[in-house]
């Protein structure tokens, strides 16, 4: 079988012409054509007048060999290379060591807890939150009544934070191995639609991913995977070897209890402060990372389709337009759209008491009013918060403070129109846009909780992004303030063996641990570290 990609075809072709075009392209007689199926598609939307869907193609042909050697050099032609899964290790029939444990049931540990399960290793996931069907229920809760609870909420539960965003399942990490393809998989299996393993840029929405969770549960549960929910991790059980290294012996659990384990994936959020100041006061090596803070923009998503699909907006083939924007700003930061969510809504997302924080979120159909994304700048420890590895920490939880006193001290979010923003003085009023942000929006001055020089930046950056899509700085637009949990702003640091810089046994993993962003990302990066603690188990 050969894969075949860049296939342009316009946006209303006939069914039968991805067959002529395959054999034009080929320079094959159409009874050479075997078969074919869809692996990727896409559009190229640069000329709005003539939007072309993408293809990319797995064919299968009478003479294989004849086209590759026609088309060597070729990068568009090529050998269909092999994306199955294959496990690096299974548990042997008889395997009795401790069983791995896994912290957090997001993405990353949702799927380093499956890959280990389908191993044979009967994991043991822990996690501070409740499933996901009562943690909805409390995350509605500061939605709609403003009642926080700091276990249970768009940050802590299961399914982690990715239950409550667009979906998004893609990502730009390297995937030589196809893990990718391992997760869409999975989430098919657990009834997720089938067009995720085609659509170029797949994504599910959160009613979906609640469903999808809960029967990913089930799976590792029948495969002697034991979930423990509302259990928190107060501290580490450590032990010097003769050598001087530092093993791990156990977890302390927060009702008093211990739990022997010596092979641990640290699977939390961007979210678990506590945790990293847990690690940190036990010597765990933790460095600060870079990260962003900035707003939600909401524009009218009929806005956006106009901007980017001209006439063709409402094609039921391209769906709610999205965008990508970046703008490298004169005083040497760069602001850039984060997390964009067509057809969504921007969400509180808070995870302390008396702090705002937004977020945005989408369901599959991605039919409602606005579209939103993160309006970010990025920021570094050296230059902005140099004081430690859990200095970034302080820095988000400063400004998410003042978020809710410019709110009303109401989980409300503070908003202004970016007429105002420009103009420098507050909004008193919504003018064309409605926000979607629950529990509300009070409009005021967005300087009174952000850095200036995030101020500075985002009025250099709106009118270079109007130039861009159309009516993107409209003065009616509405930001909302603020975004800071744009990635884990600590990294806890680990060696080749997926372990710990200083602590053997203690496996960092996924968004929270600085080495992923986003669902796709975490769950490979869970995959990747369930392997390397499946390769340790087995040679133990």
């Amino acid at each position: 079988m050969l894969r075949l990609s860049g296939l342009s075809l316009p946006l209303d072709h006939a069914p039968e012409a991805i067959r002529e075009a395959i054999c034009a392209r080929l320079g094959i007689e159409p009874e050479a054509l075997k078969s074919y199926t869809v692996f990727k598609r896409g559009n190229d939307a640069r000329r709005r007048s003539a939007i072309l869907l993408v293809y990319t193609l797995d064919i299968e042909l009478e003479d294989e060999a004849d086209v590759l050697a026609r088309f060597s050099g070729d990068k568009d032609v090529r050998p269909t290379p092999d994306m199955a899964y294959h496990f690096v290790a299974k548990a042997p029939d008889a395997w009795s060591g401790k069983r791995p444990v896994v912290i957090g049931a997001g993405p990353c540990g949702l799927f380093a807890g499956l890959i280990l399960a389908q191993m044979g290793f009967r994991p043991i996931i822990l996690d501070r939150g409740k499933v996901v069907r009562q943690r909805t229920k409390d995350t509605w809760s500061l939605w709609r009544r403003s009642e926080l609870n700091p276990d249970s909420n768009v940050q802590f539960g299961e399914g982690g934070a990715g239950t409550f965003s667009d979906g998004k399942l893609y990502c730009r990490v390297k995937d030589p191995r196809f893990l990718g393809r391992k997760v869409l998989e999975e989430f098919v299996r657990a009834g997720a639609p089938d067009d995720i393993l085609w659509q170029a840029h797949p994504h599910i929405g959160t009613f979906r991913l609640v469903t999808m969770v809960e029967s990913m549960r089930e799976t590792i549960e029948s495969l002697g995977g034991e979930y423990r929910w509302q259990t928190r991790v107060d501290d580490l059980e450590l032990q010097r070897d003769a050598d001087g290294q530092q093993r791990l012996r156990g977890l302390h659990l927060h009702d008093g209890s211990f739990l022997e384990a010596d092979h641990v994936v640290m699977a939390v959020g961007h979210s678990a402060r506590p945790t990293f100041e847990m690690l940190h006061q036990r010597g765990v090596y933790l460095e600060a990372k870079p990260f962003s803070i900035g707003v939600r923009i909401e524009h009218p998503q009929s806005w956006v389709d106009r901007a980017r699909y001209g006439q063709c907006a409402g094609h039921p083939d391209l769906g709610a337009a999205a965008y990508s924007l970046a703008h490298h700003c004169s005083n040497e930061r760069t602001v850039y759209s984060f997390c964009m969510c067509p057809g969504g809504r921007v969400v509180a997302a808070t995870s302390e008491e008396g702090r705002v924080v937004t977020n945005g979120m989408s369901q599959y159909s991605r039919a409602e009013f606005n579209a939103n994304s993160g309006l970010v700048v990025g920021i570094d420890p050296a230059r902005d918060y140099p004081e430690g590895p859990l200095a970034g920490i302080d820095f988000q939880r400063k400004w998410e403070s003042l978020a809710f006193e410019a709110g009303g001290g109401t989980y409300a979010a503070p908003g202004q129109k970016v007429g105002d923003f420009l103009a420098g003085r507050p909004s008193m009023q919504l003018g064309e846009v409605t926000p979607s942000y629950k529990p509300g929006v009070m409009m005021t001055d967005l300087s009174r909780c952000l850095p200036g020089f995030v101020i500075d930046s985002i009025r250099e950056a709106l009118p270079v992004f109007g130039r861009q899509v159309a009516n993107y700085d409209h003065p009616d637009v509405v930001m909302t303030g603020v975004e800071t949990r744009t990635s884990s702003p600590v990294r806890i640091t680990r060696d080749k063996s997926f372990q710990s810089l200083n602590i053997s046994g203690l496996y960092p993993a996924g968004e929270g641990a600085g080495y992923a962003g986003g669902i796709l990302s975490a769950a490979i990066d869970g995959i990747k570290v369930a392997e390397a603690v499946a390769r340790n188990l087995v040679a133990a």
